[in-house]
């Protein structure tokens, strides 16, 4: 089977951007891609577009890549819409790299774009409702509620009023895991000082100022134990990736591609709570080591799905960087940070990067290539030569509804 290739990326600064189409920030990435590559539109030969919220926020529905595609002079070839929640970038890229090992053609294009934020912010916050299942919410809240069980605010309950039902979700993940584990709110206040201090690096994120352990901890709270500085913002952007068969590297810059080694794509289980071990990253991760050849101990940095501070601690556990519940400590010991002994979201991270659904996934992309290139200036890992990616999306029992796992090579 042919190996593939990443040639080229591209990424727009994610933040609020209200005048600013689905349309334009297409065109942006894709452009840049394509000079990242150092290749012409004409090169691309299918498209896989990610965007998991234009059908509700602006009713652009069914066939919004044939749509944005075409307003930059992208038609004929074959336009794949895909919709996979916080993963859907992510899949987007899988479903590329799929089709080019099929032997379908030899240039692929992923993309990702997203618009979250709106006028009507019940609106804007409505495109997460759909992430779990609607028809049995009820049992759902009943068994998030069951496994923060006895963990409550020692200041007493707080309501924070207008967030993403996922702040919840993964604020009773984070009791389960403290309950479980003994996992501390300054440890998962870590992960968010962490990020936010890696963010100032990254001129393409959506907030660059460093914060203490103890300013995370005293600020607004969202969901306890998580604060603001914990979660995710709403964002808007872009991000894409131009993929060849190693047939087809003539045709681009060989010496700045990188190699996408594997690509993993599954969805959870009906597993128990204390199953940490059948959860779906776990499973995703140790397929993807697998077929790579490559563990835990190889991986020089780690772009990890933080929609919330915690979750960095449970994927890096998951991924196996740590036994599980020992993520917390992990990351007090710095081990995490650049300089330490595996890097995570070098780039800032979901908290604060940001977060625009359906270019997610792709924007981690966008930067672990540049860390094996040795392009990511002050937040660049030293000597980094093989790299992972873990994206995951919605919500179902009491994991992620589905994940999917990329690993790269220089």
């Amino acid at each position: 089977m042919t190996n593939i290739y990443i040639v080229g990326v591209g990424m727009t600064a994610f933040g609020k951007y209200l005048n600013r189409s689905i349309k334009e920030m297409t065109n942006i990435v894709i452009n840049d891609a394509l000079r990242d590559a150092g290749g012409v539109l004409e090169d691309i030969e299918v498209a896989y577009f990610a965007n998991a919220a234009q059908s509700v926020l602006e009713g652009q529905a069914t066939i919004p890549g044939e749509i944005a595609l075409r307003s930059m002079g992208i038609e004929s070839i074959p336009v794949i819409n895909v919709e996979n929640a916080c993963a859907s970038a992510s899949t987007a890229l899988d479903m590329a790299s799929t089709w080019l090992k099929a032997g379908r053609g030899g240039v692929a294009l992923a993309i990702g774009v997203e618009k979250m934020f709106h006028e009507d912010r019940e609106k804007m916050f409505s495109v997460f409702d759909g992430g779990w299942d609607v028809h049995n919410s009820k049992a759902a809240s009943a068994l998030l509620l069951e496994l923060g069980a006895g963990m409550d605010d020692p200041e007493g309950t707080h309501d924070s009023g207008e967030r993403s039902i996922f702040m919840d979700v993964y604020a009773a993940l984070a009791k389960y895991h403290m309950k479980t584990y003994g996992t501390s709110c300054e440890q998962i206040a870590a992960v968010a000082s962490k990020n936010h201090t890696h963010s100032q690096y990254n001129p393409l994120s959506q907030y660059r100022n460093p914060i203490s352990v103890e300013e995370v901890m005293s600020a607004r709270k969202i969901s306890w134990p998580l604060t603001l500085p914990m979660c995710s913002p709403i964002s808007d952007g872009a991000a894409a990736a131009i993929l060849c068969r190693e047939e087809d590297l003539g045709r681009f810059d060989q010496k700045r591609a990188i190699k996408l080694e594997t690509t993993v794509l599954r969805t959870g289980s009906d597993r128990k709570p204390e199953q940490a071990n059948k959860h779906v990253t776990h499973v995703a991760a140790m397929q993807a080591y697998e077929e790579t050849g490559f563990g835990p101990s190889d991986i020089d940095v780690a772009e990890v799905h933080d929609a919330t501070a915690f979750a960095e601690i449970q994927q890096i556990e998951n991924l196996g960087f740590c036994d599980f519940g020992e993520g917390g400590p992990m990351t007090l010991s710095g081990a995490t940070s650049l300089g330490g002994s595996i890097p995570v979201n070098p780039s800032g991270g979901l908290e604060s990067k940001g977060h625009p659904v359906g270019a997610t996934g792709l924007a981690q992309i966008y930067e672990l290539v540049l860390q094996l290139r040795g392009e990511a200036g002050k937040r660049q890992v030293e000597d980094a030569k093989i790299a992972i990616a873990e994206n995951g999306g919605g919500f179902h029992g009491v994991e992620e509804a589905v994940a999917c796992l990329s690993i790269l090579s220089r």
